[in-house]
């Protein structure tokens, strides 16, 4: 899965209409969630660092809930934008979920294996799971 870094409201214009997932590097604001979901209409989910997630307006939160497209909190770590515009999900961490499933792990254990394993947010692993 490739998760597309936008890294200042300038990249919103150059955003492809086929994104699923964004991850936000900077604080955006209701017109930038707005612009973007308007830009991709197929978008799943929003990948939104704490700090950033916890000034996101409410109306903005309704917003992304009445559309049917998660939010989701964390970082992209060790990603460099001036060498690639997406961060790549590996193929590993799927075979390692459906490994955990087929072994019996509940969902909130596989989150939590997995986000010690690979440095994910639980929530995220979550989202990949439903995915």
């Amino acid at each position: 899965m490739r998760i597309r870094v936008i890294s200042s409201k300038d990249d919103i214009n150059n955003l492809n209409e086929n994104e699923e997932i964004v991850h936000l590097a900077f604080r955006p604001s209701n017109t930038d969630i707005f612009s973007i979901v308007s830009k991709c209409p197929d978008i799943k989910a929003f990948h939104i660092p704490n700090s950033y997630l916890k000034t996101l307006s409410q109306s903005a939160k309704m917003f992304l809930d009445m559309q049917g497209i998660d939010l989701i909190e964390g970082d992209v770590w060790g990603h460099r934008k001036d060498i690639n515009e997406y961060s790549e999900i590996s193929n590993g961490i799927y075979e390692r979920i459906n490994e955990l499933k087929k072994d019996d792990y509940s969902d909130e254990e596989i989150a939590d294996k997995i986000s010690r394993e690979s440095n994910l947010e639980p929530d995220f692993v979550k989202f990949l799971m439903k995915q």
